[in-house]
C-alpha cells in the first residue's frame, strides 16, 4: 500500500469516529478543549489498537488465501464502505439534555464501536504488503485529530457534518478497496 492509500485509510478510518465525536460535542452543554482532548485520546488509542489485533488475526489466514487476498481486501473494504455510506445516510439527528462531560466508559464503549471496522481492515491489510505499525498509528492519529475537532465543533455543526463524514468515509474506504485491488491485478 502505498503513502496516498495509507493516508486515506487513516482518514476514512477516522470517519465514524468523527460523526460520534461530533454527536458527543452536540450532546455536551459546553465542550471545552480538555475534554476534547480526553475523547480524541480514548479513541485514537483504540482506533490504533483494533487494526494491530485485526492483522494478528489475518496474519494467521494469509498463509491460506495468498492467491486471492486482494479480492478478500477489496471486498471487505467495499462491505465496510457500503455499510458505512448506509449508517451515515440513515442517521438521525439524536436530542438530549447536554451533559457537561461523558464517562470513561461511555467513551471506551463508543470508541470501541466505531473501531470495528478499523479491526477488520486491519484483517484485509494482513494479506497485502504493509507496515501495520505506521498504518495503526497513522488512523490512531488521524482518530485523534478528527475526534478532538468533533467535539469542539459538534455544538456548532450537529449531526449534519458526522452524517456527511460517515458517506465520505465509505466512499474513501471503498476507492482504497479499489486501488488494492488494481495494485495486485497489474502486477
Amino acid at each position: 500500500m502505498n503513502f496516498v492509500s495509507m493516508m486515506i485509510l487513516a482518514l476514512a478510518m477516522s470517519t465514524d469516529a468523527f460523526a460520534a465525536a461530533v454527536g458527543k460535542g452536540t450532546a455536551l452543554r459546553n465542550p471545552r478543549l480538555s475534554e476534547a482532548l480526553r475523547t480524541g485520546i480514548i479513541f485514537g488509542v483504540i482506533e490504533a489498537i483494533t487494526p494491530l489485533v485485526g492483522w494478528a488475526l489475518g496474519s494467521i489466514a494469509a498463509e491460506f488465501v495468498a492467491d486471492w487476498d486482494h479480492w478478500i481486501a477489496f471486498t471487505l473494504l467495499s462491505i465496510l464502505g457500503v455499510l458505512m455510506i448506509r449508517t451515515g445516510l440513515r442517521a438521525k439527528e439524536a436530542e438530549s439534555t447536554p451533559a457537561i462531560r461523558h464517562s470513561f466508559w461511555l467513551l471506551a464503549a463508543t470508541g470501541f464501536a466505531t473501531s470495528i471496522d478499523a479491526m477488520a481492515v486491519g484483517v484485509s491489510l494482513a494479506f497485502i504488503d504493509n507496515n501495520i505499525l505506521i498504518t495503526a498509528a497513522a488512523i490512531g492519529l488521524a482518530s485523534f485529530v478528527m475526534v478532538t475537532l468533533g467535539v469542539m465543533v459538534g455544538r456548532l455543526i450537529g449531526n449534519v457534518a458526522g452524517k456527511w463524514a460517515e458517506i465520505l468515509g465509505g466512499l474513501a474506504l471503498m476507492g482504497v478497496g479499489t486501488v488494492i485491488l488494481y495494485e495486485h491485478l497489474t502486477m
